[in-house]
């Protein structure tokens, strides 16, 4: 510790350009402070609470296989194809899952929870480093709108969670500077790790910490640069990981929309770094996804956000010895330090829809905050004591109006329904937005509607592959097969590696007749998506059609070890070893286990479930039970309307009396 100059965390100095009673005594009760912080916190988000899921909740909880099945804690650890690779808040998910299933209300008092305990943290960090009132701006930095993205949506427990960890690095950082003790280094980068394990735009830790080493000594000393070397080390490991994983992922989904050159790249930092600034000082127009900017390299207008960016950077760095823009270099630095993951220098899926989101701000809206709050407090420390009231009162405005303009709008965030009404109405142009709305209201039954908001998409974005695919599989349903192979064909002409595609246009020429040209596209989804259930199971029912059942067999169990609660694997599966004889893999004792559990899936609605019970039983003998269960089905598929599924379950029911099993002519099931 030698030459180094320790932070003053004197609890009794003056934290504020305000020396008042009131300021004395809570500034020697932080704990206090923190509590209030954690109220008003949870007060201003309880609309979220009644949230449900929304996007890419799916990815990341509801409809990953590695939340479900045997050892998937050990595949989001070491694989980069399950959701993205934030192991430890996946690790947190699967936790949860685990205690309190799908009901999205846990998992959002979660996610408020872990905002509310940052806000504590900026107010402790900020304490730490003797900004102007640290609790003032933890609260507008809680409160502030721009965040209800990060915490109304329980997929961003990323930002949440690594958000905490990225925190507690710097407390534990300047505890370590405080009293050299090595062990709260180790904590530091323990924290570290674990806010990049959480989610990786924390790279930019070690870069924070440089900056308050220069802002608590005015300069850099060998020590501050040796101490973040192993920050630095983590961090570039953690970030070529993820350009790897974005890479792959984007290669996936076959989407090259979003490619920038140089040019572009860095006009696309300035201006986006003046659009951030923007949602902090007025952040009306909210949205989820804004409109995606045309980027213009060669016009001499593209680059003026970022001269501007340049110059206010040098006339700081200038007057650099005076204490307001020591404060501001601070400020800003940390601001755009923070935003450097997604400014455009590296690749990310999402720029294909948008370049700007507001939880990518989430944690370097603090730096700028801190930076008017200290300003503000500066300048009320200079006027008549008699006027401080004035300071006082707007203070209290500002929070006041940025608490409720975060209640308000926490309600965009209810339903999947409201989350994309509300995009597409204040950005028309959002076609992600209008295709998801349709997968909404096709599933809500509201087919019409559903197709127009597919249209939509495709008018605004005619090589949009997914509006394409869902727009097929609407039509297909509705018995246009033409229009819906078109638009199949058409999705996979934009997107040559689109699994579902190949699964639906594969299901569908099986349905056809063109079984083996069917295989073909469901050897394609395997190829782009090993881990994809229904594809595997679409082969076998494939397999078993063109007489190759110890293939099919294969096929199902798979689907089975991937997804271990898959009703519609595990019938097939029973079906398949009750109507096989045993020399080819027939296992009537097993076929009447995976039925059993395929009917308690489906709560016994199901009859194609039922009627292979039925034959299960059958086929081990139990001809009562088989009749019983081919009665329940027979009632099931009648009142259903399906009637040829009632005459072909008839039919083996008579088998059944007679004390004979169901086998079928060919090997299918």
């Amino acid at each position: 510790m030698t030459g180094q100059k320790p932070i003053d965390d004197s609890p009794d100095q003056p934290i504020s350009g305000l020396s008042t009673e009131t300021e004395t005594y809570f500034a020697r009760r932080p704990w206090l402070l923190a509590l209030i912080l954690v109220v008003v916190t949870f007060v201003a988000y309880v609309p979220a609470m009644r949230g449900g899921f929304i996007w890419d909740d799916d990815d990341h909880l509801t409809a990953n296989p590695a939340m479900t099945i045997p050892h998937g804690l050990r595949r989001v650890w070491s694989s980069l194809t399950v959701s993205r690779y934030y192991p430890l808040t996946l690790t947190t998910f699967w936790v949860e899952q685990h205690l309190w299933g799908l009901d999205p209300m846990p998992y959002h008092v979660v996610n408020i929870a872990l905002h509310a305990l940052n806000g504590v943290l900026v107010y402790f960090v900020l304490r730490r480093l003797r900004i102007p009132c640290p609790w003032l701006a933890a609260i507008l930095w809680s409160l502030h709108p721009v965040n209800v993205e990060s915490v109304a949506w329980i997929t961003e427990l990323k930002n949440t969670q690594s958000g905490v960890f990225f925190l507690l690095s710097l407390l534990c950082f300047f505890r370590f500077e405080a009293d050299g003790k090595r062990g709260w280094y180790a904590l530091a980068l323990g924290c570290a790790t674990a806010a990049l394990l959480s989610k990786s735009s924390t790279v930019v830790l070690p870069v924070v910490l440089l900056l308050c080493a220069w802002w608590q000594r005015g300069r850099w000393q060998r020590a501050d640069i040796l101490r973040s070397i192993p920050f630095f080390t983590i961090a570039a490991g953690m970030s070529v990981l993820t350009v790897i994983e974005q890479r792959g992922y984007i290669l996936r989904r076959g989407s090259a929309e979003w490619k920038l050159g140089i040019a572009e790249r860095l006009v696309l930092a300035g201006r986006a770094i003046w659009f951030y600034v923007g949602k902090l000082v007025w952040p009306a127009d909210l949205t989820f996804v804004y409109p995606r900017w045309e980027l213009d390299g060669r016009s001499l207008l593209s680059w003026m956000p970022l001269a501007g960016l340049v110059a206010a950077g040098i006339a700081l760095w200038v007057r650099r010895r005076q204490s307001w823009a020591r404060a501001g270099l601070l400020g800003l630095g940390a601001f755009i330090a923070c935003l450097l993951p997604v400014l455009g220098f590296f690749d990310i899926y999402y720029f294909r829809f948008s370049y700007v989101a507001d939880h990518f701000q989430y944690l370097a809206s603090i730096g700028l905050i801190a930076l008017v709050v200290s300003a503000g407090a500066r300048l009320c420390g200079r006027i008549r004591r008699s006027e401080e009231g004035f300071g006082i009162l707007v203070a209290s405005i500002t929070v006041v109006a940025l608490g409720a303009l975060t209640f308000q709008q926490e309600f965009a965030y209810r339903n999947v329904e409201t989350i994309w009404r509300d995009t597409v109405a204040k950005n028309p142009g959002a076609w992600l937005a209008h295709n998801n709305l349709g997968v909404e209201l096709c599933r809500l039954g509201r087919v019409r509607e559903a197709a127009e908001q597919y249209e939509e998409a495709l008018e605004d974005n005619p090589d949009y592959a997914e509006a394409h695919n869902n727009l097929a599989n609407l039509v297909y349903e509705h018995g246009d097969s033409t229009d819906a192979m078109r638009n199949w064909e058409e999705a996979l002409r934009s997107n040559p590696n689109f699994a579902e595609a190949h699964l639906n246009l594969g299901s569908a020429l099986v349905e056809a007749g063109e079984v083996r040209e069917g295989i073909a596209h469901f050897e394609k989804a395997l190829l782009i998506k090993p881990d994809f259930p229904e594809a595997h199971c679409h082969l076998g029912d494939a397999l078993a059609e063109v007489g190759k059942p110890k293939e099919a067999l294969a096929q199902y169990e798979t689907a089975l070890k991937l997804k271990s609660d898959f009703g519609w694997a595990e019938y097939r599966l029973a079906r398949l070893l009750g109507t096989l004889p045993p020399a080819e893999g027939g296992d009537p004792a097993r076929a009447v286990d995976l039925a059993r559990r395929a009917c308690e899936i489906s709560e016994n609605r199901d009859p194609g479930a039922l009627d292979t019970l039925a034959i299960a039983y059958a086929a081990a003998g139990r001809y009562n039970a088989a009749v019983a269960t081919a009665q329940e089905a027979i009632d099931r598929a009648r009142a259903a309307g399906q009637a040829e599924l009632v005459k072909d379950i008839e039919a083996r029911r008579e088998l059944y009396r007679s004390g004979r099993a169901y086998h079928p002519s060919a090997s299918a099931p």
